[in-house]
């Protein structure tokens, strides 16, 4: 175990030294595991080789996948998730995108930086077309939903680990995919078609009489009602009264808050819903609006702006 610590501290500190280079390459097009200009860390050269590109990231998983999974016999899911990520491959596909992430029920696509924005907002309507239309057909057991988050900006592709040789060689070919798009746009695949989340509480609300036939009510904390007495001890015995004479009664009424809004499927940051009316002002999801801005209390790590989404399909998909 001591050998295995210093061989772990040497590693580390070579690949965090200053000396250790890391070297981009800018691309436009979407590298692979293959791309030799991306590489592993070479501790001896001091080295490793990256791809930066500027691009849309997709993300789309099933929502309920846990319960999928709790409801239905392993086989059943395992068909599920089969169909599932082959058909969202085939819609990636369809406008130029590149699956470069699969993780369970989780997919995860990165288009070249020619005609991104358009192709990417194309993907995920495609994308849910399919889901409600053709997965829901087919897997009558439960209905399919899946959330669809999209964000854009610069993205470094890389590899982490080392060579592996033999049986175990293409679980360590992968790259990783550093930046806040990719961030981004999972936080909001988490958050999509997910429904209103509300607060149910017990709210205190004290009447006073302001007039004849008249009552006003006031919500109020329960430190808020107690400060509104006062004790008195005459006379005989000592009791609370209200410090204001025109307090009459008070209640507990059952209450509701929308902690957050329920969300359509597709969700974009303003970046992305920008650059999609820019790229494509004559398409119907641009002229009649049907992605709109989200409202109400949507908040997502590491991102402050706009978020737009919609529940919008191709027609081609619903007509029977």
């Amino acid at each position: 175990m001591k050998e295995l610590k210093e061989e772990l501290s040497g590693e580390v500190s070579t690949i965090l030294a200053k000396e250790f280079e890391i070297s981009v390459r800018n691309t436009t097009t979407v590298p692979s595991s293959n791309d030799g200009a991306i590489t592993f860390p070479n501790l001896d050269d001091k080295i490793q080789g990256c791809k930066l590109i500027e691009t849309c990231v997709l993300y789309i998983d099933i929502r309920r996948s846990t319960e999928l999974n709790l409801e239905h016999r392993p086989q059943t899911v395992a068909k599920l998730y089969s169909a599932f990520v082959r058909a969202m491959t085939k819609c990636a596909r369809h406008y130029g995108g590149h699956v470069r992430g699969i993780i369970g029920d989780r997919v995860m696509v990165i288009f070249d930086k020619e005609d991104a924005y358009k192709n990417a907002v194309n993907t995920a309507i495609l994308m849910h077309s399919t889901a409600k239309y053709v997965l829901n057909k087919h897997f009558k057991a439960n209905e399919i939903e899946c959330g669809i988050g999209i964000d854009a900006g610069r993205i470094l592709a890389t590899k982490t680990g080392f060579r592996r040789r033999g049986v175990e060689q293409f679980n360590y070919k992968n790259l990783v995919w550093l930046g806040r798009p990719a961030n981004v746009a999972s936080k909001l695949t988490d958050i999509a078609n997910k429904g209103a989340e509300t607060l149910n509480y017990k709210q205190l609300v004290s009447g006073y009489d302001v007039g004849i036939a008249n009552w006003r009510w006031i919500d109020v904390t329960p430190q808020e009602f107690f400060n509104s007495f006062q004790q008195v001890s005459y006379p005989y015995p000592a009791r609370l009264i209200a410090k204001d004479a025109r307090w009459r009664s008070y209640i507990f009424v059952d209450r509701s808050v929308e902690m957050r809004p329920k969300t359509p499927p597709i969700l974009m940051t303003k970046l992305v819903y920008d650059e999609y009316r820019n790229a494509c002002p004559d398409d119907k999801a641009v002229k009649h609006n049907w992605f709109q801005k989200v409202s109400g209390r949507l908040t997502v790590s590491g991102y402050d702006g706009d978020i737009y989404g919609g529940d919008v399909h191709f027609t081609a998909f619903s007509e029977t």
